[in-house]
């Protein structure tokens, strides 16, 4: 299982379509709306985490940027401080999508972000504390 928040921004000439639902029915993908701005012949915004198999997941944000949706990603990411990274390969072991996996023959570990869903694991898994987790970005509603 796949998730994410997504920060959805519909133009004016995509706002009245059911998009959204398309993601649902034609992509197995499941959706939470967590805040939307969306009115008649103006541009609409929308924030919903989305989930599913990767490859759905995939398909599904293809689908939305071929009908003009920008999409960004929103909430949170993990960064590591390679400062304090030990190469200990004990994030290794919780990673479920393997955006931490060890590098042979060096044995250092890599870190892939965009294999990262941000499920957190690796924080607490981490015993020098170098995998930390931010702010992506900020969306405000007025």
């Amino acid at each position: 299982m796949y998730a994410k928040i997504l920060i959805l921004r519909f133009p004016q000439t995509e706002v009245q379509k059911p998009i959204v639902c398309y993601l649902a029915r034609d992509y197995n993908l499941t959706f939470n709306i967590l805040n939307a701005a969306v009115l008649p012949r103006r541009e609409g915004v929308m924030v919903l985490e989305l989930s599913g198999e990767r490859r759905d997941f995939k398909k599904g944000v293809s689908y939305l940027k071929s009908q003009g949706v920008d999409v960004q990603n929103a909430s949170q990411e993990v960064e590591r401080n390679n400062d304090k990274c030990t190469h200990c390969g004990a994030c290794t072991a919780v990673c479920p999508t393997a955006a931490l996996h060890i590098c042979r023959p060096r044995m250092n570990v890599e870190f892939d972000k965009e294999k990262c869903s941000v499920c957190e694991l690796c924080v607490t898994a981490c015993p020098t504390r170098a995998m930390l987790v931010r702010p992506a970005a900020q969306v405000f509603f007025e």
